[in-house]
């Protein structure tokens, strides 16, 4: 919220803020006259005036327009000096996605949001707490010679995200941990050594992690989620198939990070409960027992 000013004041900023965006753009008086359509004269009293009057809307326009900043910034209005257009642009893209480990783009966003808390709801089940041989079941159809060179260097980053300082959120429904017991759906033909290897690494890494690695399972039939993944107060990534759909204004990074929050708070298996669940679902061939009930 902008405070109130003095006209004086805002007069002042006014002249400050056209100085400073002639400078960014590299402009001259002269330039910027004949882009507004206007005596370089007018632009040169602009910027010496110091008078408690401003210049009219048109003119105010124009000079924005010109310099490639919004009008509002100029007049001490907002403190945002991109046009709406920019702003629109800027909180969101689209990103290609492609099929494979080494994606460039998911780690350069790992790496910009290094230190936040990343919260993370994958399409699947998480690449970076899978074993060697699951990773060559799931993406060697995809990735055909180049499989072993693409996950090597993917287990490297891997590495890389688990030594960081951020702190890692996950959720993900139980359907698709129930399914993965089983063998069934998605993961039909997955053989069972595969399976109970990975559910064992699974394990292992819930516990050794723990509590910077908290992975909650949410029952879908309750809530729902879309492949999401949200870099601290920075981004908010949602994953199409063949593309991202990103998003860098905070109303909306906001609003995903509360859904995220509301996912976890449903949680039928808590952070704490993880690994049990995942024993109970090695044990029982994928029909593990309602969670809260008695053995």
């Amino acid at each position: 919220m902008i405070d109130k000013i003095d006209k004086r004041d805002r007069a002042e900023q006014f002249r400050v803020r056209l100085k400073r965006a002639i400078e960014r753009s590299q402009s001259t008086q002269s330039s910027l006259a004949r882009a507004a359509g206007v005596d370089r004269s007018t632009i040169s009293q602009l910027l010496v005036d110091d008078g408690a009057r401003l210049p009219n809307a048109h003119l105010v326009g124009a000079c924005a327009s010109a310099l490639g900043v919004s009008s509002d910034w100029l007049l001490g209005l907002s403190d945002r000096p991109e046009s709406a257009a920019d702003l629109v642009a800027m909180s969101l893209s689209v990103t290609k996605a492609p099929r494979t480990l080494v994606d460039e783009q998911i780690f350069a966003w790992h790496r910009e949001a290094e230190g936040y808390k990343i919260r993370y709801v994958p399409a699947t089940l998480p690449d970076m707490l899978k074993t060697r041989d699951m990773l060559e079941w799931e993406y060697t159809p995809h990735l055909g010679r180049t499989a072993e060179q693409a996950i090597n260097a993917a287990q490297d980053r891997l590495t890389w995200m688990q030594a960081s300082r951020s702190d890692f959120e996950m959720a993900l429904p139980l359907h698709e941990l129930t399914s993965f017991a089983s063998g069934t759906g998605y993961y039909a033909g997955l053989p069972e050594a595969v399976r109970s290897a990975q559910i064992a690494h699974w394990i292992h890494m819930a516990k050794a992690l723990y509590p910077r690695l908290r992975i909650y399972a949410f029952d879908a039939r309750r809530v729902y989620s879309a492949p999401i993944t949200l870099f601290g107060p920075l981004l908010a990534v949602i994953y199409i198939g063949q593309n991202y759909i990103t998003f860098r204004d905070t109303e909306r990074i906001q609003a995903f990070t509360a859904h995220f929050d509301a996912l976890v708070r449903e949680a039928e298996v808590s952070a704490r409960d993880l690994s049990t669940h995942l024993e109970r679902l090695m044990a029982g061939a994928g029909t593990p027992p309602a969670p809260g009930t008695d053995q």
